[in-house]
């Protein structure tokens, strides 16, 4: 497949970022597959590969993937962590628009939709939920109990109003950098911080249900996180609702 030609040759309209770790099974299919599906679409974009902390072929597969697709950019942080690779590609992002994805998912129908609702309905922050009614969440059960033990947390101590926070979002990006400027978190919780603080600060927010399939197992462990999720989740309980 020969790389794309006078779209990327223009600034980007459209910034899509999707952090990898350990991703050396599919992450050169799924970006050339992506690549390819990308197609229908007539804006100009580039894809952020946001790789942090890999131990496989993860970062040289990267490398390679941005060599042969102009399109394609690539950062590693060299360091596991979710959230401060998912902040620095929006911080890097040059699109007019942002959409935030998963390796695993690779959601195109997803980024269609949203950005009809950012261009037509005046939305400025587009959330793709798992428990909208009308999702369809296809993970193990363990998986979606996780979710809505996390999303009932959120209600409770940051007084969350939405249905999810983790997962595909899209956005407009210069609103949305200053927000990310005011978060305080990283790793699992930074995505979360962020549609809170987005939802608080007053952007437009919307969310639309998606459908998740994903096409393999997570790379850390569910109960793994539980620690460091419980330690933000305080930190963020003493930024937001005590301080302000």
């Amino acid at each position: 497949m020969a790389p794309k030609d006078d779209k990327t040759s223009v600034a980007p309209r459209v910034s899509i970022i999707i952090p990898i770790y350990n991703e050396e099974a599919i992450l050169h299919s799924a970006v050339v597959d992506l690549i390819d599906r990308l197609e229908e679409f007539d804006w100009p974009y580039e894809l952020i590969l946001a790789e942090n902390g890999s131990k496989d072929r993860t970062v040289e597969i990267a490398r390679e993937l941005s060599e042969r697709f102009p399109q394609v950019k690539f950062f590693s942080l060299g360091e596991p962590n979710y959230g401060k690779a998912l902040r620095k590609g929006i911080m890097d992002a040059r699109g007019e628009f942002v959409l935030c994805d998963e390796i695993d998912l690779c959601d195109t129908d997803f980024y269609r939709r949203a950005m009809a609702v950012l261009e037509t309905n005046g939305a400025d922050f587009v959330v793709g939920s798992k428990a909208l009614s009308g999702a369809s969440d296809e993970r193990p059960a363990l998986r979606r109990a996780g979710t809505l033990v996390m999303n009932g947390m959120l209600r409770v101590a940051l007084g969350f109003k939405g249905t999810d926070t983790h997962g595909l979002k899209a956005f407009r990006r210069l609103p949305t950098v200053e927000v990310v400027r005011q978060c305080l978190v990283d790793k699992d919780l930074f995505a979360s911080e962020l549609v809170i603080r987005a939802e608080r600060t007053g952007l437009r927010m919307q969310e639309i249900p998606v459908r998740v399939l994903e096409k393999r197992p997570p790379s850390i462990h569910l109960f793994k996180r539980v620690p460091n999720v419980l330690r933000h989740m305080a930190k963020l309980f003493v930024a937001i609702r005590i301080k302000g």
